[in-house]
């Protein structure tokens, strides 16, 4: 498989606290990451690193064999990676159209001064309405994102990083403010997204361990800002005991 993303003995210092330790990682395509650790593993730092929104003390990230560390999470979407945030990022005051729509004119390079403008360019509205109806927004085009529920209000915040067409796409906490219920659904949403929209290969931040057992394809787990482990959902949940050390306990039908 081919190596997409990749963090060479990267570490991140704030002073005299090291939120990142040589870490070393390679992402290859069609890969689903999770990444877990406890509350100070680095996992948020690790995520910023890698995302562009922080330059790393020593070390270096690469996308695609070029350097993006600390480029920016601009200048990273036009590359070919975007990043759907733990808390929604929209404008209240935007329409579900307009908010997608901005994902989408800021991709295909358009300069626009007004919506209406906007809506009569054909390739835009065709682009808008296919990335809403991938998330079930279809018929909520025209309201305002604050009318939105909070779990719409979370897809609509996914849904603007998937119109910028990324090769990557990372999702931090995408279940977080959603009933247990609803958890799943969302998942689903987002992996037949995924699969729709082309996307090579997806990381995840999430606490939930039983969504992680069942939609992630590698672990990586993080401690004191160093890689304790880097395997498949199997043989993590396989040790009890590093399980135990990154969460606790095993996902309710983690198998044996």
């Amino acid at each position: 498989m081919n190596v997409i993303l990749e963090a060479q003995n990267v570490s991140k210092h704030y002073g005299s606290y090291r939120a990142l330790q040589e870490v070393n990682l390679r992402i290859h395509e069609d890969e689903m990451i999770a990444i877990v650790g406890p509350n100070g593993a680095g996992k948020t730092t690790l995520v910023n690193v890698l995302t562009g929104l922080l330059k790393p003390t020593h070390g270096d990230v690469m996308f695609r064999g070029a350097s993006i560390a600390g480029v920016g999470p601009v200048k990273l979407a036009k590359l070919g990676m975007s990043r759907a945030f733990q808390l929604v990022h929209i404008f209240p005051e935007l329409t579900v159209f307009e908010a997608i729509a901005s994902a989408v004119v800021s991709q295909q390079g358009r300069n626009f001064d007004f919506w209406s403008r906007v809506k009569s360019i054909g390739a835009v509205r065709e682009r808008v309405e296919e990335v809403a109806t991938i998330f079930g927004l279809q018929d909520r085009l025209e309201w305002l994102a604050s009318y939105l529920s909070q779990g719409e209000k979370k897809l609509l915040d996914i849904a603007t990083a998937f119109a910028l067409n990324p090769q990557v796409i990372l999702l931090d906490e995408p279940t977080s403010g959603i009933s247990s219920s609803d958890k799943r659904g969302l998942m689903d949403t987002l992996m037949e997204a995924a699969r729709k929209a082309g996307i090579k290969t997806l990381l995840l931040v999430e606490h939930d361990m039983d969504l992680i057992a069942e939609y992630s394809t590698r672990i990586v787990a993080l401690t004191e800002g160093r890689v304790l482990a880097d395997m498949p959902p199997k043989e993590f949940f396989a040790n009890p005991d590093l399980a135990a050390a990154i969460v606790g306990k095993p996902p309710t039908h983690a198998e044996a």
